[in-house]
C-alpha cells in the first residue's frame, strides 16, 4: 500500500529538515515542491508531498501515517 503526505512550513531551513527527517525515516518525494506566498504572514510557505510503501493492511483514518510500517 502507498501512503501520502504533504508537508508545510515556512520557506527556511527548518522546512529543510522536516523534509529531510521524511526522507531518512524511508519516505520518498512525491512531484515538484510548491510555493505560495502568504499574505496574511508575509511569508512564503513551501509544500512538499512524500509517499511511502508499506506493507498491505486495511486504511484506518485513525491512525497516525507514521505507524504504518
Amino acid at each position: 500500500m502507498l501512503i501520502y503526505r504533504f508537508l508545510t512550513g515556512e520557506d527556511d531551513s527548518a522546512f529543510c529538515h522536516k523534509v529531510t527527517k521524511a526522507l531518512s525515516e524511508g519516505w520518498a518525494l512525491h512531484g515538484s515542491p510548491q510555493y505560495a506566498f502568504d499574505a496574511t504572514s508575509g511569508l512564503m510557505r513551501c509544500g512538499q508531498a512524500v509517499t511511502r510503501e508499506v506493507a498491505d493492511q486495511p486504511y484506518d483514518p485513525d491512525k497516525k501515517l507514521i505507524d504504518y510500517r
